[in-house]
């Protein structure tokens, strides 16, 4: 009788400690889920900003051709080159006018051009990237109109539109 009073008690014990174990292991366990939840830290850390770049553009090129003309009373499509020498890509943001039309020079005759730059809305939409250290041409459509008040002698002539682009990294 005496052993299995005693093994009873045995097993009580190891029961208890068990219980004990569990129950300690679980507030450990929160204790831990609480620390990890609510612990703050405080440290340092850096960044570089490097200085951009300027992206240039360009008036098109041989071998870039405009799908469309300029005819008086009507527009046509102005086309760009946009070059960027960064390490990362940037975004156009806008186009704007920064000065008058000229004739190209086979045309000397064309003072008169009654051409004029028409900016796109900005932001520029569809959104334009020019990759890292890449040149790209960027077409703006119905961005040249020429008034009938053009001069005859301007038939023909190439126009070099002055714009400023601005970009955004």
């Amino acid at each position: 009788m005496k052993a299995n009073r005693w093994m009873k008690a045995g097993s009580l014990v190891v029961a208890k400690a068990a219980g004990t174990a569990a129950a300690l292991s679980l507030v450990l366990g929160v204790g831990t889920a609480y620390a990890y939840w609510s612990t703050t830290g405080i440290g340092s850390g850096s960044a570089a900003n490097s200085a951009m770049q300027t992206v240039t553009v360009d008036a098109f090129i041989a071998g870039d051709t405009p799908a469309t003309t300029l005819v008086p009373g009507g527009s046509a499509e102005v086309i760009v080159r946009a070059t960027n020498p960064n390490a990362f890509a940037v975004q156009v943001y806008s186009f704007t006018s920064n000065g008058a039309a000229t004739a190209d020079a086979s045309h000397p005759s064309c003072t008169t051009t009654g051409v004029t730059f028409n900016a796109p809305a900005a932001p520029l939409a569809p959104t334009v990237s020019i990759p890292a250290n890449t040149s790209i041409l960027i077409t703006l459509p119905g961005a040249a109109s020429m008034s009938g008040a053009s001069q005859s002698s301007c038939q023909g002539a190439v126009f070099h539109l002055p714009v400023t682009m601005a970009v955004r990294k």
